[in-house]
């Protein structure tokens, strides 16, 4: 059990890659706490978790409300007395070219997929330079690491910043024993894809328009990226840190 005794907080862990993850480490035998906005998701997956035997909990928290954030963390100090993994998932995709785009489409882009990062590495980051270790791991994406033709100007731009942050935040902590990574899927079956697949008019031509990008042939699933993320936790490997691990079925050397 590579995460026996850890506890690791996942945001955005009712659904997807947040769920599929705080599976995985639940099963790899750490204290996995959850958060996101919908209740009934997050209830859903702890019951389904827990019937396992694992040990979970989760919180209704939104990312872009600093007090959600500091209550989070307060609450899993308090239930744990650590935090040794972040797991910052929680994030938004909206599609539209930039003149397109609404203002308030792109504040809630940035205040979810980058102000949430901060926020809640805010707060953790000073435990974790009290225990003199941990993991910080956010969930970026192959288009923060190239551009979409297809009118994803304001997500591209929002995980080009989580990018730069975790290399800022791998350098501001390495002489802390704190280790920062981020990890860029590629197309993942979500129900956030499940969205953008339905925006083509007809769900079969999005997903084929969207396996076609792939040179792998196919789309990944949750579990796929989560065992990514259990990767760059895993601590035999503290070597590892600023980096931007790509898991996107050969997008990025096209």
């Amino acid at each position: 059990m590579k995460l026996k005794g850890k506890t690791a907080i996942i945001t955005g862990g009712g659904t997807g890659i947040g769920k599929a993850t705080a599976r995985l480490f639940a099963r790899e035998g750490a204290n996995v706490v959850i958060t996101g906005r919908t209740e009934e998701t997050l209830l859903e997956t702890a019951d389904e978790i827990s019937g396992a035997g694992a040990e979970i909990s989760c919180r209704v928290s939104d990312v872009s409300s600093e007090s959600d954030c500091i209550k989070t963390v307060e609450s899993t100090l308090g239930k744990y007395g650590r935090i040794d993994i972040l797991f910052n998932n929680a994030g938004v995709c909206y599609k539209s070219n930039t003149h397109e785009t609404d203002t308030d489409m792109w504040d809630e882009t940035f205040d979810v997929n980058v102000k949430g990062v901060y926020l809640m590495s805010k707060h953790t980051v000073p435990h974790m330079i009290r225990q003199g270790d941990g993991s910080i791991v956010n969930n970026s994406s192959i288009l923060g690491l190239k551009a979409s033709p297809a009118g994803f100007a304001a997500y591209s731009a929002s995980k080009g910043a989580v990018n730069q942050l975790t290399r800022s935040m791998a350098l501001e902590y390495a002489d802390k024993g704190i280790r920062v990574n981020a990890v860029c899927p590629g197309t993942i079956y979500t129900p956030m894809m499940d969205e953008l697949f339905e925006e083509w008019g007809n769900r079969d031509l999005g997903e084929k328009r969207y396996i076609s990008v792939h040179p792998i042939g196919r789309l990944a699933q949750p579990e796929e990226i989560a065992y990514a993320v259990l990767y760059l936790c895993d601590d035999r490997i503290k070597f590892i840190t600023g980096t931007m691990l790509s898991v996107d079925g050969g997008m990025s050397a096209k």
